[in-house]
């Protein structure tokens, strides 16, 4: 499984690169190393918030039927599966950044709890705060559909917790030390 997942990766770094080089030429640049290995970055941490977004729908669902079953909670069981479903997905989603996107390198260090607090903030300040303030202003302000808004929401919360994660929950300094 980890041969075909290895073989999955390097198809998709391939395409990517043939894909950012020919833009790069398209726009009379060359593509650095620097330049391609943060846009690869982003694909991980695309790739880790798809994986996310699935698992937490998942939680949320598996939760709200749980509490549903037990009775628990009634009239507000779905906030509480909402609640679950956000603590393990950002826990999921910490664990695969920590692993996959934001590696240390050799001699680099990081506090794991340190990074881990950093990570509940900005997913909170993104995924709620960012996320609701942006659905308001769709759904009342521009009346686009509370079924396209959260998909709207993704195109600027991405890229955001993206850059939250990479320059603040997983900084580390030309040291290596954890910031």
């Amino acid at each position: 499984m980890a041969e075909l997942g290895n073989a999955l990766w390097k198809f998709i770094e391939k395409i990517a690169y043939v894909i950012l080089k020919a833009l790069f030429k398209l726009a009379g640049k060359n593509l650095s190393d620097e330049a391609y290995k943060g846009f690869m970055q982003f694909v991980k941490f695309g790739i880790v918030g798809l994986s996310n977004t699935v698992i937490s729908y998942v939680l949320y669902v598996v939760s709200l039927t749980v509490i549903r079953r037990l009775e628990l909670f009634p009239g507000i069981d779905y906030i509480i599966a909402s609640v679950i479903a956000f603590i393990l997905s950002v826990l999921w989603s910490f664990y695969w950044n920590n692993k996959m996107v934001f590696q240390l390198e050799d001699g680099q260090k990081r506090s794991v709890w340190k990074a881990l607090i950093k990570t509940y903030i900005s997913y909170s300040f993104s995924g709620l705060f960012l996320n609701n303030i942006l659905l308001i202003l769709w759904v009342r302000v521009f009346h686009i559909s509370e079924l396209i808004a959260p998909v709207i929401n993704l195109l600027i919360s991405v890229p955001v917790n993206f850059l939250i994660n990479r320059f603040w929950a997983f900084k580390v300094d030309k040291n290596g030390n954890e910031i």
